[in-house]
């Protein structure tokens, strides 16, 4: 997975790569060229007493150490912005597939794991690309061009590379190979860790409502702790990676000079030779230090690698249309034929052949007992999800031939938990009509019935609003978010519970603001609240995912058993009258 993620995403860097490579070799090959010459003036030079010849490969090593410094320089320069560009390629194209899920999609993988694998995930792998550009370049080259020039040095001698550099790939390998079961528990432990985290901020109310600080510190310490036993576990295995490595660097160091101070005394080999021979070997033990630093980094990357892909992989269940209707020739008639609902391997639909008709000028209403599925009902007419079976007509155009842009503009969803963004009143308002005028703002707080407490704040208008919400009560979330759909303006209203949070007077003024404001529109509400939906045109009654009558109040008063049963628990006889 991890070569098929870097093969996609690395392809528009060629160019710079090929120059790194570049870069990295000439660098390289002056840092082998090095011992060389130090071995010449040695030997040439200091045992001769050649003071010229001193100075004249002593100059020859200053020059090369400048270019080895240069391309090593560069080389560093163009790996991490070519690392950096494939971090920033990789987190957009997870962000952008996020983008195109529907809520199947998002509550399979969950809000804590699709944020992980976008920035944990992605930063490991990139992170291992800058790595492989800096180190994992010039290690094969060192490594073996560190054996081709101590080879040519002494031939005898080289037998002690013929021991080292089997046991240390060995060594090294048999430490990597459990790392990977490893990071992938860390990786996935360290979603826990979010998930828990993110629970408490966001119920963090409840938490202080209900007394429960002790139990949601010991989940936290419990996810935490998980992590924790991983981490250390992984640790461990890194730390004994060095002192394996370190501990074959030396003895190898002890075998050459004993072995070398026997070739010299044997006149076999000079000081100058054995100087550069115990440099080549350090090149090589640090090539095999490089590698193994990467090694150490490539199973984690693989797994996130994996997880990312897996992100990637997936393809949305709502698919944008091939050849989209990009114009209506009607304006806000909805119409549901047959809709039937099922999420996968579930045993039963959530909803079951559901017939809805909504006309311009009308305001239909879906009552029912929870988990009835009256918000599935209206989430697949903006395709939040699509039907299963059966069809969602907008105009009489089936919203799966419709342009994404279109129906966004032609539909409008009030959730009862409605989202408002950090920033401010303004900002949140103009989310769907960014040319909207302050004027046109004013206007729908006005219907929305929340001009008053927005003209309360300091700033009005530019008053700023929390992530989510927060600053601002659960009623005036809703009666925002109303306010942000009038400004938008469609032609179809789709109200999801969303006067839930208003007491019964603001209730009853902002339906009353509401119907003159969208007169020529479709509204369609679902309520629990039977005051809310009690003068409406038409009302559908669901129960258990069944559509089980249709008609006005006072028609499903008198034929409708489960309506009725709705109307009574909330109302008297003569209130439901």
């Amino acid at each position: 997975m991890l070569i098929k993620l870097l093969r996609a995403h690395l392809g528009p860097y060629k160019k710079p790569i090929v120059l790194l490579v570049l870069l990295q070799l000439l660098q390289t090959c002056a840092t082998l060229y090095l011992p060389s010459l130090n071995a010449d003036i040695i030997d040439n030079g200091v045992v001769t007493g050649d003071t010229g010849y001193i100075l004249e490969f002593g100059g020859l090593m200053i020059a090369v150490s400048v270019l080895q410094v240069l391309c090593n320089v560069g080389a560093v320069y163009y790996g991490a912005r070519t690392a950096s560009a494939l971090g920033r390629d990789v987190r957009a194209a997870v962000f952008d597939r996020v983008q195109s899920f529907s809520a199947r999609e998002l509550g399979r993988f969950g809000a804590p794991s699709l944020i992980t694998r976008t920035t944990n995930d992605v930063q490991q792998v990139q992170m291992l690309v800058l790595l492989a550009f800096t180190l994992m370049v010039s290690a094969p080259i060192m490594c073996v061009g560190g054996i081709i020039m101590a080879l040519g040095l002494d031939v005898p001698l080289s037998a002690v590379l013929l021991a080292v550099v089997p046991v240390l790939g060995v060594s090294v390998g048999l430490i990597v190979r459990r790392m990977g079961p490893l990071f992938r528990t860390m990786q996935e432990r360290l979603d826990g860790v979010n998930r828990v985290l993110r629970e408490q901020i966001t119920g963090n109310r409840v938490i202080r409502a209900f007394v429960r600080d002790g139990y949601e510190e010991k989940r936290f310490r419990q996810a935490n702790t998980e992590l924790t036993d991983v981490s250390v576990a992984t640790g461990r295995l890194m730390a004994l990676m060095f002192p394996t490595v370190m501990t074959v660097v030396n003895l190898s160091s002890i075998a050459v000079v004993w072995f070398g101070a026997h070739r010299i005394d044997s006149g076999g080999m000079q000081i100058g030779a054995l100087t550069a021979f115990l440099a080549y070997l350090m090149q090589i033990v640090m090539a095999v230090m490089m590698a193994t630093f990467m090694f150490m980094m490539v199973p984690r990357a693989e797994v996130c690698a994996e997880r990312i892909e897996e992100v990637l992989g997936t393809d949305s269940s709502v698919v944008p249309p091939v050849a989209p209707v990009t114009e209506l020739r009607r304006h806000g008639h909805l119409e549901v034929r047959g809709a039937e609902f099922r999420y996968p391997g579930a045993e039963e639909p959530v909803l079951r052949a559901v017939d809805l008709v909504a006309r311009p000028g009308e305001t239909t209403a879906v009552i029912g007992s929870t988990g009835s599925g009256k918000s599935t009902l209206l989430g697949l007419v903006p395709r939040l999800f699509d039907v299963t079976d059966g069809e969602v007509l907008v105009d009489g155009e089936d919203v799966r031939t419709l342009d994404p842009a279109l129906l966004a503009r032609t539909v409008s969803l009030v959730p009862q938990k409605p989202y408002l963004f950090s920033g401010t009143v303004a900002t949140n308002l103009r989310y769907g009509n960014p040319e909207a005028t302050d004027e046109e703002l004013w206007h729908a707080l006005e219907v929305a019935q929340a001009k008053e407490f927005v003209a309360a704040l300091e700033h009005g208008l530019d008053a700023p609003i929390a992530q989510g919400g927060t600053n601002v009560s659960g009623g005036q979330r809703q009666r925002l978010a109303i306010a942000r759909t009038l400004v938008q303006k469609p032609e179809i209203y789709l109200f999801d519970d969303s006067f839930s949070a208003l007491d019964y007077a603001t209730d009853a003024a902002l339906r009353a603001a509401l119907g003159r404001e969208t007169a020529g529109a479709t509204v369609v509400i679902v309520a629990q609240r039977v005051s809310t939906i009690r003068d409406a045109d038409r009302i559908l009654v669901l129960d258990e995912g069944r559509l089980v009558g249709t008609g006005t109040h006072h028609e499903l008063m008198d034929g409708n058993e489960t309506y009725r049963e709705i109307v009574l628990s909330q109302l008297t006889e003569a209130e439901a009258a």
